[in-house]
């Protein structure tokens, strides 16, 4: 007990040791109004606009910070809400004519701050604050920026509403960090915490034009150490919407927005390499050449329209996309957009079941883009000519592509919405017209409804389409519920959109029970949520005959103390298959080809855990693991299916960050215990940020496929494939061993001001994962340098 004492009484004076963070000192007229938002001062009065000039240098050291708004009383939000943070933070406010300042005070006795130098957008595993602006006061949608201790920008946008967001490949709710603003900040790491100043120029944000202005705000504050989420108003997890709780800035008057024009001419230049096609001159390589001279415009009209314009763009992809494991092979894969071009205002092109998906636009010789607000109505359009063809056009004809897509708030959170699409070539031509509507009442509830339709005209054949849904939504701090029905015609075609099947309609019920835990205890949140779906074939459910798919899953997830998360998902489910699906494939019988007959109705059971960590200060991991008694849908047998994911983040130092990820799935046909499928996917990324500007980088990802010939399920026999001539051939077994490696050296002093230099090739070999019979097949050098003159910005 003595020793017990001894030690809390060294605790107490070691804390008493710690340094006071530096005062900001008020004179006696100018007394700062503290904005306490625990005692429901959540409205910021801005008062007029200061004629002062700071330094943005991490440091409120300068007269007008001692007088500016203090905002403080944060509350604890995640994993509970509703209780006050154990953590202190204080933000203080002030405007000038032209830009938005904020001063962020971060006090840490309970731990290490947690930060690194890091590349942009990159700051989510270190202590960060969120500043949340919407500026038109939609409680739906709002401008995000994010900062470190030591000032590294994240931004971006959040929306509320449903489907993915275009260019980015988050739901509504989620941070979509595809965009960047021009704004300045710098932080320091005391003893005490860490202080963060911010300027935001009215010229990166959209706002109304209206003499006084009052915008929503909120600040959202990640503590690594603890795991915690504070937020500056009491936000309620049970409540529809999170912006919706905001705070408010009130009375600002004389903002000046400017002229705001950008010109953004590009440079680009790859060199790629391959192998001679003479398999006598395999050493021979050839490179080819092909620079490309692009450029970009974007002119503000007025506060609340932006006009893009791109010739020529070079819409290269810096960094691939990360290879998914394709389990179920009837499904197309999601990846996000990362063109800049497109990523500006992509919110407002957001629909429900994602009928606007920019990643169609393969390469345009020349795109147009208007975004803005009238009012309460928000408009986007979009037009490009396309340099490839459409999947299942005919001609040579450029596609022309056009979007537009109008929503109205009504009440304070809903919104209804029209959308029109075109893909029009010479040998085929895509229209679609939809509808849509969500209305959130009672504070906890949203009713969502959708209808759309489509026009398909190939080779002088002209299909009609629909797509229709309906959607009932509560979210209870305790207790929530999401119930759906979704159906989508056979005919129904989207090529500006990402529909992965048609033909069907589907019922999904799902319902969600959390429960609470003390805050600081082992034990702090258990949510369950259980699903159960049904999917019928379009014209079975209106005749009320059997569904084709069933589902039903109950996935639980505990939330211990700093962080720690444990999670575990037993599955049902039931197959059935369209025999039209399989109309390609052959089985020999008595030396006579017969149509293959798929297998009766399959029952599958699956079981995933999960285990992830807290952000410790130089790792972080996570791993999970799925065993399954499962279907091959390529020939509807019986699998015994398992999958492994794991992901562990090192970061040695301050500015060395190092990725590795693994991912892999197995089938095991059951009836002969044979190996038919298995993907591999071992990934290593590692970053060195050698100033705030400047990284280099290393991305290598090896990627090892296996298909085994296919087979019926009843005789084991060879299965084969009709082709258009009606002669048959044999399915193959199919082996693909490919590493990759890209190496990228990236200046980026501002967004879109930039030189990469990079090179990468591709290797291959026979045996998976062997590394002993390497063998390059291609190679290319990458330049790229793109700068901004930005006029009238300040």
């Amino acid at each position: 007990m003595s020793f017990l004492l001894s030690f809390a009484g060294a605790l107490q004076i070691a804390a008493a040791a710690v340094p006071a963070p530096p005062a900001i000192q008020a004179s006696v007229d100018s007394t700062p109004v503290i904005y306490h938002a625990i005692n429901g001062r959540t409205e910021v009065q801005m008062g007029r606009a200061s004629a002062a000039s700071v330094d943005i240098d991490g440091r409120l050291d300068e007269p007008v910070w001692r007088s500016a708004p203090v905002l403080t009383g944060f509350s604890l939000y995640s994993p509970t809400d509703g209780r006050p943070a154990p953590d202190s933070t204080e933000v203080r406010v002030w405007y000038s004519a032209t830009a938005l300042y904020l001063g962020v005070r971060a006090f840490e006795p309970h731990g290490i701050v947690r930060a690194t130098l890091a590349d942009r957008d990159r700051v989510g595993t270190d202590d960060n604050v969120e500043i949340h602006l919407d500026p038109f006061e939609e409680r739906r949608r709002a401008f995000v920026f994010i900062v470190n201790p030591l000032g590294i920008q994240g931004d971006g946008t959040k929306a509320e509403g449903g489907g993915f967001i275009p260019g980015s490949n988050v739901m509504p709710g989620q941070n979509d960090l595809s965009a960047d603003f021009l704004w300045t900040s710098r932080g320091h790491v005391e003893d005490w915490g860490y202080d963060v100043e911010i300027r935001i120029p009215f010229t990166s944000l959209r706002f109304p034009s209206r003499p006084v202005q009052r915008w929503g705000i909120q600040f959202s504050r990640k503590v690594q150490h603890s795991g915690y989420e504070e937020t500056w108003t009491p936000v309620q997890r049970g409540a529809a919407s999170f912006i919706a709780q905001e705070g408010w800035l009130a009375g600002m008057t004389g903002l000046q927005r400017g002229v705001d024009a950008l010109l953004n001419p590009e440079l680009t230049s790859t060199i790629s390499g391959a192998p001679s096609t003479d398999p006598l001159r395999l050493n021979d390589w050839r490179y080819t050449s092909r620079p490309r001279v692009g450029g970009n415009v974007r002119v503000g009209l007025g506060s609340n329209f932006v006009l893009n314009g791109s010739i020529r763009p070079d819409f290269s992809q810096v960094e691939a996309d990360a290879l998914q494991v394709a389990a179920d092979p009837r499904f197309a894969l999601f990846y996000p957009e990362r063109r800049p071009f497109f990523v500006e205002g992509a919110d407002q092109f957001n629909v429900p079941n994602t009928l606007v998906y920019t990643r169609r636009i393969v390469q345009p010789d020349a795109a147009l883009k208007l975004t803005g607000r009238l009012g309460r109505s928000n408009i986007a359009i979009l037009s490009a000519l396309d340099a490839a063809p459409t999947a299942g056009g005919a001609g040579a004809t450029k596609p022309l592509v056009d979007i537009v897509r109008i929503t109205r708030d009504f009440r304070q959170q809903s919104q209804s919405g029209v959308l029109y699409s075109e893909r029009v070539s010479e040998g085929r031509a895509n229209r679609v017209f939809g509808a849509d509507v969500r209305h959130v009442f009672g504070g906890k509830y949203y009713a969502q409804l959708q209808a759309v339709g489509s026009l398909t005209r190939t080779a002088g054949t002209q299909k009609r389409g629909g797509l229709w849904e309906a959607v009932v939504d509560r979210t209870g701090r305790g207790w929530g519920f999401h119930y759906n029905v979704l159906g989508v015609t056979p005919e129904f075609r989207t090529d500006n959109g990402f529909v992965a099947r048609t033909g069907f309609v589907t019922v999904n019920t799902a319902n969600r029970v959390s429960i609470f835990g003390q805050q600081g205890k082992l034990f702090e949140k258990l949510q369950t949520f259980s699903q159960v779906s049904g999917l019928w074939q379009y014209g079975e459910f209106f005749k009320g005959r059997s569904l084709l798919e069933s589902r039903a899953s109950l996935g639980n997830t505990v939330t211990l103390r700093r962080g720690w998360s444990l999670g575990f998902t037993p599955a049902f489910a039931t197959y059935a298959f369209d025999p039209t699906v399989y109309g390609s494939l052959r089985v020999l019988e008595n030396n006579r080809a017969v149509p293959f007959t798929p297998a009766p109705r399959i029952t599958a059971f699956s079981q995933q855990a999960s285990l992830s960590t807290p952000q410790f200060r130089r790792f972080a991991a996570s791993a999970s693991v799925l065993r399954a008694r499962d279907v091959d849908f390529n020939e509807t047998s019986r699998v015994s299916r398992t999958a492994y994911t794991g992901s562990v983040d090192w970061r040695p130092d301050t500015r060395l960050r190092v990725n590795a990820t693994y991912a892999s799935n197995e089938f095991v046909r059951r009836v002969d215990d044979v190996s038919t499928f298995s993907t591999q996917i071992p990934r290593l990324k590692a970053e060195y940020q050698v100033t705030r500007w400047v990284f280099v980088r290393l991305i290598t990802q090896y990627e090892a496929n296996r298909r085994e010939t296919l087979r019926d399920w009843r005789t084991g026999s060879l299965l084969y494939t009709r082709r258009a001539d009606g002669s048959l051939t044999p399915t193959v077994a199919t082996r693909s061993n490919l590493l990759r490696a890209d190496w990228l050296f990236s200046f980026r002093p501002s967004p879109g001001t930039v030189l990469f230099a990079g090179y990468g090739n591709s290797m291959t070999e026979p045996g998976a994962l062997g590394f002993d019979r390497l063998r390059r097949v291609n190679d290319s050098f990458f330049l790229k340098a793109s700068w901004v003159n930005r006029i009238g910005a300040r």
